[in-house]
Formats: C-alpha cells, structure tokens, sequence
C-alpha cells in the first residue's frame, strides 16, 4: 500500500518538477544538448498535459490525507532490479486489448467521460480494477468499494464500473476470476443504486448486442451465460420487442443464435412454460424445444421397428429390478444387423441392442438427472460391455443424443457422467460431437461446453497421476535421506514397494499423456476435415468462404488454442509434423502460425 501511494506521490513531484526542467532547457548549461532539446520539450508537454487532469481532478490526490503516516513511516531502499534473460522456457502474458464500450457521446446528461486515450481514463480503470482484485471474494463489499470510488461526482462512474467489468469477464483466454463473480457484482451494484445502474446496464446490453456480428465468439459464450444468468434475478424481464430485427435474419446469424442460446440458458435456470410466457409469440420460432424424452418404442406406429418385442421385455425387466445377467440374457436374442450370424457370446459391437437397451432404460429413468445416474450405476456392468468398442462408444453417444436431443442439459449431464464411469473415452466424445449426427447443432454452445469439458477432464486426470508420482518420488527420497548407514533389510523392503509403486506410476502417466496427445489429435484434425470440406465447396461452387458457420467454427479453434495453450504447447511439434503442415490450407494454418507466434 505505501508503494502505491508513494508512486501516485512520484507522480505529483514530477508534475511539479515540470516547470523547473522547461526553464532549464533555456539556460546556456543546457545547450549542448541542444539536440535532444526538441525531444525533451516534446516530453515535457505531453507530461504536463497528461498529469494535470488527473492532479486537478483528484485522481492522484488519494496520497495527500496519508501524507503525516508516510513521512514518519520506515523508508525502503529498493535493491536495482536486473530483468531476466530470456531462455526457451520463458512465459510471458498473453496481449492484452484495451476494452473501450463507451465514449463522452453515451452520456450526454452526466460529467463528461474522459476520452478513451486520455490518462485519467486509465487511471480511473486501473484503480477499479484494483478495488475488484482486492474484493472479488466478497461481493457486497466489493460493489460498495466501487460505488464509493473518490471523485466520483466528477466522473460518469457507473459507466466506468460496468465497462470495466464487461472488460475483465471479456478477457482472453480466461478472465481473472470466475465468470459467475462479475454476474453477482453487477445484481448487487443494481441493489445499491437501483436509480441508475441498471439503467447503464441495460444500455451496455443494447450496445453489446448490437456488435454481436463482430465480437469474439468466445466472448458471445461470456455474453450469454451473464445474460441469461442475470435476468433469471430479475424475473426475467426484458424489452424483447426492441431485438425483433433477429426474428428476419438468417437463424445462423449471430444475433438469431444469441437470442436462441439466451433462452435455452434461460430455461435451465427456470421451466419451458416461463420462457414461452416471458417472450412475445414472434419469438416462438428462437423459443427452445420442450425437454422431453424422445422414445422412439412408445407409440402404435413402432410396432413394426426391429427390436420393439425386446424392448417391451427389457421395459418389464427393469420395473421388475432385474439384475444384470437377466439384461444379457434378454438381449441376447437381438438379432445383430451388421453380420448374418451373431457372435456366440451375443456382446459384440451391435447398435441394434444398444438402441434397444438404452432407449428403454433412458425413458424409465427419465424423471430426474438422479434416476438417469442411478440407472447408469445399476447397470454400469451392461454399458461397459455393449460399449467395449470404440464403434460401440460412439453408437452409445448416438443413441442418448436421439433420447435427450430436445434436452442439451441432460445430454451435457450424461456425457459427463459417461466419461466418469468409463462408459465412454474421451476421444469418442470429441469424435461424435464432429459426426455427421451433430452437424446440425455443431455451433450451438452446448456442444462445445461439453468438447472443453472433456479436454478438463483429461488434462486433470493427467495431473492427478504426475502428482500421485511425485509423491512418491519425494516419498522415496525421504526414506534414502533417513536412512542410516547400517544395513536396514525392512527399509529396502519398502524401497522395493515404493519403487514397484513409481514404475506402474510412471506408466499410467505415459498412458495418459499418450491419451491426452491422442484427443488433440482428434479434435484438430476433425477441425482441419470439416474446415477443408467447407473451403473446397465455397471454391467449387463460387460462393463467399467467410459465412457464420466458418466464423464460428475457425474461432473455435482459435479458442482450443487459447483455452488450453499450457497443455498444447506440450505437442506442438507433433501438431506442426503431423496436422498443420506447409500443404494446409493458408486460412486453417494461419490459426497455427497465430498461436505459434504467442509463444515467440
């Protein structure tokens, strides 16, 4: 705290100093400088012009009621301070954009707000930004510190707070605390000034929507969840007549897809029936689906589906608690479509007998995410068998999508799950979300919350295993260090222990570091597929290659990159060798050469 206050003092002597050093560039001392006079000057005025707004408005004042403590207080004298040469394990921050969403022109009734390259506007966001480091943790006190910010009857302050926050839950990669702190801070900046800042909000809403063509898909995720978010604490209230410009866009456009993710959002927070009451009927195409279960053995017309009579039996079987021998016995006599003759064991990979199987327990389950975790957990021994293949995964994945398509709540909650158990991999998960089954919802956000999601998964369970062997490396080096030098057989015994522990550790870290690799591997080169098809049709049939879809998806790759840049450094000489190639196309590569380029 000293620090701070005795640099914002700096600030003031050299404002002071200012006309001392102007007169000195006159003096007949100074004239064989005279070459860098102009330069001096130069600085000198921009000084000046840059430190007296602030001074003259307060902003460097904040040292002056502390200035008796200071000056009796104990005086450091800092050590020279040499920066550190740059090796090849170096890391440096990521750039930085300076986040501007209003200028003097959005206030007209208000002081005037300072413009976006002037000084005190830095200052003013840099002291906010500090107040919300200090206080994040604890949001009442946070909101309280920033509408009690000095000077700020001078300033338009609720249009600095919420730029500032809009600038740290919009940050890349990652914003500096957790997305829900900035949704919870701006509720209770809305409870205490409800006369003003909800206004200001509202306009920044407006005018962050209006962008939505240019803003960064990631940032649009961001947007999303706050909105939906914050006005699920307002009863959802909002003037949905003022967007009605989406209902005539193409629904793959971003301000469409917007309002569509907003009211899916919406509903996880609330029910279906509250979301078709809170918007006008002209919204009804953006509305999302009822979240019912699909079971396609349910009604007369499935009579004559392959699998209907055991489905009927397997309905029966689980009402009754039937164990998982008695499953296996009953889908045993379900005809495999892809082969002539069955296996003798009847488990090998047969989509018909998981579309039977999970259908008929997905709609019994159906009530609760609990009931459909229970019955994942009963039956876990049956999933694992009909799943042994990666086909079998895949078609697993198929299946719950075509139960649960209307409900991406369940869908995400089940995958999750699945990947859990061990029911599903990682690397089937990545390689269903780009199948041909999900082109049709390839960029809605669900989907690519659950594709980040498994690559957490696995980068966790990556750490979890280094750690666990770490552990006992260090473990095994304390028993070297104790040990005396008599010879002590029961202490080599459990060396011996300790180091049978570290080889099958060390293993299953190169097994899942080999996974790991293998997921990136998946997700990139499925990126390259699927963008490469896009490019080539664009060619042949003439048309513009930059569409929505193409926006979207080049930026999900950029926000693979970003997301998880520390782990994908790991292999970025395998991704150069094997998938980003000098052959590639110069739009897909140029995403590459951008993240190389971070690290240079």
């Amino acid at each position: 705290m000293y620090l701070r206050c005795d640099g914002i003092g700096m600030c003031m002597h050299f404002y002071r100093l200012c006309p001392g050093l102007e007169r000195s560039c006159t003096r007949r001392k100074m004239q064989k400088w005279t070459v860098f006079l102009p330069t001096l000057k130069a600085i000198l005025k921009d000084a000046r012009r840059l430190i007296c707004p602030c001074y003259k408005c307060g902003l460097l004042r904040n040292h002056i009621h502390k200035r008796s403590i200071l000056c009796e207080a104990l005086q450091h004298n800092l050590p020279p301070f040499t920066p550190p040469p740059h090796t090849e394990d170096s890391v440096y921050p990521m750039p930085r954009v300076i986040f501007r969403m209003f200028d003097y022109t959005d206030d007209p009734e208000g002081p005037v707000m300072p413009g976006s390259h002037s000084v005190e506007r830095f200052v003013i966001e840099e002291n906010l930004h500090c107040i919300i480091k200090s206080h994040w943790k604890e949001r009442k006190t946070c909101a309280a510190q920033l509408v009690s910010y000095p000077g700020k009857n001078k300033i338009p302050l609720n249009y600095h707070i919420v730029e500032v926050i809009f600038a740290e839950l919009f940050q890349l990669p990652a914003p500096p605390h957790i997305d829900v702190m900035y949704t919870t801070l701006l509720i209770e900046l809305c409870k205490l000034q409800p006369g003003s800042l909800p206004q200001v909000l509202a306009q920044a809403t407006e005018m962050l929507y209006m962008r939505l063509d240019t803003m960064n898909t990631t940032c649009v995720d961001r947007f999303i969840n706050w909105f939906s978010h914050h006005l699920s604490n307002f009863q959802f209230r909002w003037s949905w007549e003022d967007w009605s410009d989406c209902l005539t866009q193409d629904p793959e456009s971003p301000k469409p897809k917007f309002v569509r993710e907003v009211l899916e959002k919406c509903m996880r927070l609330s029910y279906h029936q509250r979301i078709l009451d809170i918007v006008p009927p002209t919204f009804s195409a953006l509305c999302p689906a009822n979240p019912t279960c699909i079971y396609k053995y349910g009604d007369e017309s499935s009579n004559s589906l392959p699998g209907h009579s055991v489905a009927l039996c397997l309905a029966v079987a689980f009402k009754s608690k039937a164990t998982n021998d008695e499953i296996f016995s009953i889908l045993k006599d379900v005809p495999n479509p892809n082969q002539d003759d069955d296996d003798d064991e009847g488990f090998s990979f047969n989509p018909l007998k998981i579309e039977v199987f999970m259908q008929t327990l997905l709609h019994l389950a159906a009530k609760s995410f609990s009931h459909s975790f229970s019955a994942l957990a009963k039956f876990h021994e049956v999933f694992k068998t009909l799943a042994e293949s990666d086909e079998g995964k895949l078609h697993v994945l198929r299946v719950m999508f075509e139960v649960w398509r209307n409900h991406p709540q369940m869908i995400a909650v089940l995958v999750d799950k699945m990947i859990r158990t061990q029911i599903v991999d990682c690397a089937a998960v990545a390689n269903w979300i780009f199948s041909s089954e999900l082109s049709r919802d390839f960029t809605r956000l669900f989907v690519w919350e659950m594709l980040h999601s498994t690559i957490r998964k696995m980068n966790k369970h990556v750490l979890k295993i280094q750690k666990e062997l770490e552990e006992a490396k260090e473990k095994l080096a304390r028993q070297h260090k104790r040990r005396s030098d008599d010879d002590d057989r029961s202490s080599d015994r459990k060396d011996g222990a300790l180091e049978e522990q570290i080889e099958r550790l060390q293993e299953k870290v190169e097994s899942a570091q080999s996974e790991q690799k293998n997921l990136f591997l998946v997700i990139f080169q499925r990126f390259i597929m699927i963008l490469t098809e896009h490019l080539v049709r664009c060619e042949t049939e003439g048309t513009s290659v930059l569409t929505p879809w193409y926006k979207n998806c080049i930026e999900r790759l950029q926000q693979i990159f970003l997301q998880h840049h520390q782990i994908i450094q790991q292999y970025m000489v395998t991704l150069e060798n094997l998938l980003f190639t000098a052959e590639l196309d110069p739009h897909i590569l140029a995403v590459f050469q951008q993240f190389c380029a971070l690290q240079a």
